[in-house]
């Protein structure tokens, strides 16, 4: 991975800068789309949680004393 690394390193610097901000645009967008479809991922498996009963119910107080007790 390391090697992988490097080489993507060495070829942005390579890249004029125009170019390197353009990747750099790709590369943000890229990683934001990838936050998305996590976030998305996480909120679909909390909802299947919620409708499968799974989920803890109660005061903020309540909820985190029961977080002590685990």
């Amino acid at each position: 991975m390391k090697a992988r690394v490097n080489r993507v390193i060495e070829d942005f610097n390579a890249l004029v800068p125009d170019e390197q901000i353009f990747v750099v645009d790709i590369f943000q967008k890229i990683l934001a789309e990838s936050k998305r479809d996590a976030l998305s991922r996480r909120a679909k498996k909390a909802v299947a949680n919620f409708k499968a009963g799974k989920v803890n119910k109660g005061t903020p107080s309540a909820l985190y004393k029961d977080l002590e007790n685990d």
